[in-house]
């Protein structure tokens, strides 16, 4: 089995597609750790604010096939592929660690993900996941959280309750 951290995003109706997307989640792969959610701007292009959080799980599945069923998932919320890759998004899910592998392609498949530039990303993940070490860097999420320029990127808490 392998430790898994994923980051899920929306901007269209992010509570009910970010739930909805918990429960898949939670469903296929057993018990998962969610991070609390947080609402920011939206990064590349001029959009509505996104709600992300950061789910952890432990899989038996290879990453290409996880990204895949994640991939199908996106699907059935709707997720739009022959829109400009920075665009408003029902839903997005990005594999970020998978153990500590390193993996860039095929396709759009990068462990770790780039996006871990953003606090978006890495508070999430520094929730839930504080010791977990970045196989390249060897900076554990805590300390990468503690060194970023916070202010640049600001995260309001967001309830996914009614």
């Amino acid at each position: 089995m392998a430790r898994v951290y994923l980051s899920l995003g929306s901007n269209l109706e992010p509570r009910e597609h970010l739930v909805a997307a918990i429960e898949a989640l939670r469903e296929r792969f057993g018990e998962i750790t969610v991070s609390p959610a947080y609402r920011s701007a939206s990064v590349g292009f001029a959009g509505a604010e996104f709600v992300n959080l950061a789910v952890g799980l432990d899989t038996e599945l290879t990453p290409q096939a996880l990204n895949d069923w994640l991939h199908a998932l996106e699907d059935r919320h709707g997720r739009r592929r022959d829109v400009p890759r920075y665009s408003d998004r029902t839903l997005d899910i990005d594999i970020v660690f998978y153990d500590a592998l390193v993996i860039d392609g095929p396709g759009h498949l990068q462990i770790p993900r780039n996006e871990l530039q953003h606090a978006f990303v890495l508070r999430p993940i520094a929730d839930i996941a504080p010791d977990f070490r970045h196989p390249v860097s060897g900076s554990s999420m805590a300390e990468l959280w503690a060194a970023f320029p916070q202010q640049l990127e600001p995260l309001q808490v967001e309830s996914l309750a009614d």
